[in-house]
């Protein structure tokens, strides 16, 4: 038995220093002073242990927390985010409310995101080592957090080991491992867009090709490699390693090429099916290749268990009531048992979400509240509490990785942008640090905003608590409720008899509107509400449920 689980039953019968106090005087009387002493001594020790367990553990409802490590915190000056400091900074992210990380990928590459790895099983020295990021990991699970680590095995560059080996040398025992368009292994096929290779924004340059996912060897591979982050030291104990994997553009016709195709059937489901063997308590998330696919066919044939809401998400950015109906009644409605979506409003691809509503801040509040409220798991992107903002070049700094830095920028810890641990690892590097989104004093830092109650950070806080206090929030279906105005969005939350009413005035103005409960999957006629979240007062009256709400208002009601 888990020491949690223990802490958890004894602590419904009493109180620890009750306990220990009351147990040490009946001792007293019952055994010599030695056997007493040392028997205190070990009742003391375990319910210290008990105690501490008890205070880490997990919250209810899993919130990640998406974090563009290089960016976050820089532990030891070189302006690198690194594991260290993503460790160091554990207890903001459990002040923010969040329950879980996902991290980028943390192997050896030439390029800052790491993606396209030069070698897959060594950490990059600029992040730590792997000493540093078993540290992290146990001091994560210590706090009853979860880790999870984004992996894209697909690709390689001309640094690793497989291509540098069966380069021009067909004989090479890896020559099957890579993708070759001629016989002489002189031509190693593209990968994604026809792209062969990559200037990094440091001007880097380096050629790139895809791995021969049908070999025995590959596949054998991964499965060691995906292992070894699962149970590093092979104790099948597990504090150690990840909680699960984000799968980087998976798709079962890679690239769309015709020519690793089925890779759902062949490679990934093999894979978690043997990961699972190992830890069956493992997450894998998938990310679409396609961002418009709701991702269903992932559950079916590659046997994940979470995708990524796209089709959420681009609804929530529309501020169009119709569209986010939609989206949410396929992505949340259709869901398959067992099976989640991750919701989220902005990811290191994309522009940031203060950008896509140009730091209007009712808009940014309402993103944020639908982000948490919807249901699935809520992801956030690091920063997207802060408002921080930022577009991708597209193009405009040249053909360099360096074009989407401005969506990747440092964590903004002071309000002057300079300080301990700001990880402008990009600094004085070309044209995305000349047009840098750091603006000392313009009200984006943590430290102007953590102690204004008014805050977008507070905001969040505020709105990630109201969830965690409801079950029905994070654990509960979904259902859209329709309403008389086309500026609301309205919908319910349900689970085993409990509810609750959300609505959200997608305009700057103020608006009255009337749901109808009369379709509603939990009784609610005739009962009364009362107001979890929000400003705007409710009254029901037989189907229907009355209220004005401010611009850009959100309120939850909890149905008594």
């Amino acid at each position: 038995m888990h020491v949690n689980i223990v802490s958890k039953n004894v602590n419904k019968i009493f109180s620890y220093p009750l306990f220990v106090l009351y147990v040490c005087t009946t001792l007293t009387t019952l055994m010599p002073i030695k056997n007493f002493i040392l028997t205190v001594s070990i009742l003391l020790s375990v319910t210290l242990h008990l105690c501490s367990a008890q205070n880490t553990s997990p919250q209810k409802g899993e919130i990640i927390y998406h974090v563009f490590q290089r960016s976050f915190y820089d532990s030891n000056g070189d302006l690198h985010g690194d594991l260290n400091g993503l460790r160091m900074k554990l207890d903001y992210l459990q002040e923010l409310g969040v329950t879980s990380i996902l991290t980028i990928p943390v192997y050896a590459s030439v390029y800052y995101h790491n993606y396209f790895a030069t070698d897959f099983e060594y950490i990059d020295p600029k992040y730590g080592t792997m000493q540093d990021f078993i540290k992290l990991v146990k001091e994560i699970h210590k706090r009853g957090m979860k880790v999870y680590l984004d992996m894209e095995t697909q690709y390689v560059t001309e640094d690793q080991l497989w291509w540098k080996d069966a380069y021009g040398n067909p004989q090479s025992k890896y020559s099957d491992y890579i993708l070759w368009d001629d016989s002489a292994n002189k031509k190693p096929s593209s990968i994604v867009f026809g792209v062969h290779d990559l200037r990094g924004y440091d001007g880097n340059f380096r050629r790139i090709t895809t791995a021969n996912l049908y070999n025995k060897d590959v596949q054998d591979y991964n499965y060691r490699l995906f292992k070894k982050f699962v149970d590093p030291n092979n104790d099948g104990k597990f504090d150690d390693g990840v909680d699960g994997f984000r799968l980087d553009h998976m798709m079962d016709d890679l690239d769309f090429k015709g020519r690793l195709t089925n890779l759902f059937d062949k490679f990934w489901g093999p894979l978690l099916t043997k990961l699972k063997q190992v830890n069956p308590a493992l997450n894998i998330v998938a990310e679409q290749a396609t961002w418009g696919d709701f991702g269903f066919d992932y559950f079916d044939n590659a046997h994940v268990d979470r995708v990524f809401a796209f089709r959420l998400q681009q609804a929530i950015a529309s501020f169009d009531k119709n569209k986010l109906a939609a989206a949410a009644d396929t992505t949340l409605g259709m869901l398959p048992p067992g099976k989640q979506q991750v919701v989220f409003i902005e990811n290191h691809d994309m522009k940031r979400f203060a950008s896509v509503v140009d730091k209007n801040p009712g808009k940014e509040r309402v993103g944020a509240a639908l982000n948490i409220l919807l249901g699935g798991i809520p992801s956030i992107y690091y920063g997207q509490e802060l408002g921080m903002f930022g577009v991708g070049g597209f193009g405009r700094f040249g053909v360099t990785d360096g074009n989407d830095i401005p969506m990747r920028e440092a964590f903004e810890w002071y309000k002057s942008d300079k300080g301990k641990g700001m990880a402008v690892w990009y600094k004085n590097t070309g044209g995305w640090w000349d047009s840098t989104n750091l603006i000392p004093n313009d009200g984006v830092s943590l430290e102007e905003q953590e102690s204004d109650p008014q805050s977008l950070f507070n905001y969040y806080k505020r709105i990630i608590s109201v969830r965690q206090a409801h079950s029905e929030l994070y654990n509960g279906g979904y259902q859209t409720l329709p309403n008389n105005n086309a500026n609301v969005f309205s919908f319910l939350r349900y689970e085993n008899g409990k509810a609750c009413i959300l609505t959200v005035n997608l305009s700057g103005s103020g608006q009255k509107v009337e749901v109808d409960l009369s379709q509603s999957k939990e009784k609610i006629a005739g009962n009364s509400v009362t107001t979890v979240f929000g400003k705007a007062q409710a009254t029901t009256v037989n189907n229907n449920l009355s209220a004005t709400l401010a611009g850009y208002g959100v309120s939850v009601w909890k149905i008594k």
